[in-house]
């Protein structure tokens, strides 16, 4: 644990976490009173918003606007001013100093100064603590400003400022903010919608605060998802290709470039689909965020799945007079989709909800987990009778005559003479693992 830092009139304690000012609390949400720490561990130098990021929302991704927010909250709790700045400095196109030069520190032992307990009590006891929140709240500032005043809400009391709020003109919408906060404020209270007073309106807001949020935070991840699943599939196609060529029956090597593109097309528009369902459920829900991973990751991989099969099936039946009705489709995306989010949501459990960002061995759990979940898919749909990736390759290859690129002189290899159930699983098995760690490499990778 660090030291106690002392500036000017107030008192950081890393052991108490909490930030005092002539011996009132000031309250601050867990992850501000690291970036303030953050700030003055490293205050002899200029800390680069990446490294506050990765420091501070390790575990989450976030927007900028975020980490502005936070200084600007630091900055009123301060007292401090962004022009004429006391305590916090912008570095311009860099990040944030802490900059005050008469900070002592000492010993975090013993106990805090003997007024805290009466003065946080008193301070959270008066009414007028909560009127300048609640104004902003419900006034028509922006959301970062008002998601601010709502967090400093549930730190002064959320039932009292729910029951404060409920006398005011205009609370449903203000009501979502509360609900929509209550999970990044260590020790907040529930924040009921159904049965309250404009329940009805304050779902309604909550749903399109969530849906305005989804569409920023998801637009970057599902399109890395997309990056990952494609490169998973180029690789697989590639390895597939370099295989095919050395069987004695195989193909020439002219077959790697078209394996290698079909390989990044399938990957990357799958996990596309399958990306933009898990980016959507993370950024939409709060307190089911496992089932709506599930549900969202399911309906978008059946979404991605049915439109790739109908539009190639159009093609090739239009261009070629080819029938292949028969190769995979919607269904089997819907079963791989809601297994990725299954081995997703298992290994990035997050109680507030939020996009999970994990990082070194972390971050391999969960590519490992969701690659097993999506391989144990991919074998369960192919013993099944599904046709995955492989499977549909090959039965096109058999449609055109002269094609190089069927899979018998594959199955040889496994002592089969054609294309059966123990190839099928094998080939299940290598599409999930790749495709599975491709689409969460992708989708956990932190924006820079």
């Amino acid at each position: 644990m660090g030291p106690r830092y002392l500036f000017g009139d107030f008192v950081v304690s890393p052991r108490h976490r909490i930030l005092l000012r002539t011996e009132r609390e000031v309250p601050l949400i867990p992850r501000y009173l690291d970036l303030l720490l953050l700030l003055l561990e490293r205050r002899h130098e200029a800390v680069h918003r990446r490294e506050i990021m990765n420091r501070v929302w390790s575990d989450v991704v976030v927007s900028d606007g975020a980490l502005s927010q936070a200084v600007r909250t630091l900055r009123r709790a301060l007292g401090d001013v962004s022009r004429e700045p006391s305590f916090i400095r912008t570095v311009s196109r860099h990040g944030y100093q802490f900059v005050h030069a008469a900070v002592a520190l000492e010993p975090d032992q013993g106990p805090l100064p003997s007024a805290l307990a009466t003065a946080v009590a008193d301070t959270r006891a008066a009414g007028e603590a909560f009127e300048a929140p609640l104004a902003l709240l419900l006034s028509s500032a922006p959301d970062e400003e008002r998601r601010e005043a709502a967090e400093t809400l549930h730190g002064l009391g959320t039932d009292e400022a729910l029951r404060l709020l409920d006398r005011r003109h205009g609370h449903p919408a203000a009501r979502a903010l509360l609900r929509d906060t209550r999970w990044d404020v260590a020790g907040a209270g529930a924040v009921p919608l159904f049965g309250a007073p404009g329940g009805v309106a304050a779902t309604l807001a909550l749903v399109a605060l969530r849906l305005r949020l989804a569409a920023v935070q998801a637009r970057e991840r599902w399109a890395s998802a997309a990056v990952g699943g494609a490169t998973a599939g180029a690789l697989g196609g590639l390895m597939g290709g370099l295989l095919l060529c050395a069987t004695p029956d195989g193909p020439a090597k002219t077959v790697l470039v078209p394996l290698l593109v079909v390989g990044a097309g399938i990957g990357g528009v799958g996990a596309g689909g399958v990306g933009a369902g898990l980016a959507a459920a993370e950024a939409l829900a709060r307190s089911m965020r496992a089932l709506a991973l599930v549900a969202l990751g399911a309906l978008g991989g059946g979404a991605v799945g049915a439109l790739s099969h109908t539009l190639g099936r159009w093609t090739l039946e239009g261009v070629f007079g080819h029938d292949l009705s028969a190769v995979g489709g919607g269904f089997e995306g819907l079963v791989i989709g809601a297994a990725a989010g299954l081995g997703y949501a298992l290994s990035t459990p997050r109680r507030g909800g939020g996009m999970a960002a994990p990082s070194g061995s972390a971050r391999l759990r969960v590519v490992l987990a969701t690659a097993v979940s999506c391989c144990l898919a991919c074998i369960g749909l192919s013993l099944s009778g599904g046709r995955l990736g492989g499977v549909s390759l090959d039965l096109m290859a058999r449609s055109f005559q002269g094609s190089q690129v069927g899979l018998a002189p594959l199955a040889h290899l496994l002592g089969e003479p054609e294309l059966g159930n123990r190839t099928r699983t094998v080939f299940a098995a290598y599409e999930g693992l790749l495709f599975g760690a491709g689409l969460v490499v992708g989708l956990t990778r932190r924006p820079r």
